[in-house]
């Protein structure tokens, strides 16, 4: 029912910056909280980063943590992942996904790739 929709991924040298966009559309959309995920070839999918819609309240993964901010535009309907000082490491197809209250990650967007030159 809601589609999410990436965007602003690239190429990127290390030590550079991009910044994701992920749109959301729907009949309503009020989501609890916002995330972004990346998975690489052969590994696990990641969680990265969150922001509970309401509050602004956001979480990180250890390794971005002081390099990635998450944040919103509530009224856009939009959730931003700003990477700073990037890294090989970093480079990933990177997913928005949208959490209802009392539920899971169960929207996803399409991802769009980052890829970090070393």
């Amino acid at each position: 029912q809601v589609q999410l929709v990436e965007s602003g991924g690239g190429l990127v040298q290390a030590g550079g910056s991009l910044r994701l966009s992920c749109a959301a559309s729907g009949r309503t959309f009020s989501p609890y909280r916002m995330a972004w995920f990346r998975q690489a070839p052969g590994k696990e999918r990641e969680f990265v980063a969150a922001i509970t819609w309401s509050t602004g309240s956001t979480a990180y993964t250890d390794s971005v943590k002081g390099r990635f901010t998450i944040s919103k535009d509530n009224a856009k309907n939009t959730v931003y992942l700003q990477m700073n000082s990037l890294n090989a490491e970093d480079t990933a197809i990177y997913y928005c996904a949208c959490r209802r209250v009392g539920g899971s990650y169960g929207d996803w967007g399409q991802g769009t790739q980052v890829t970090v030159s070393s």
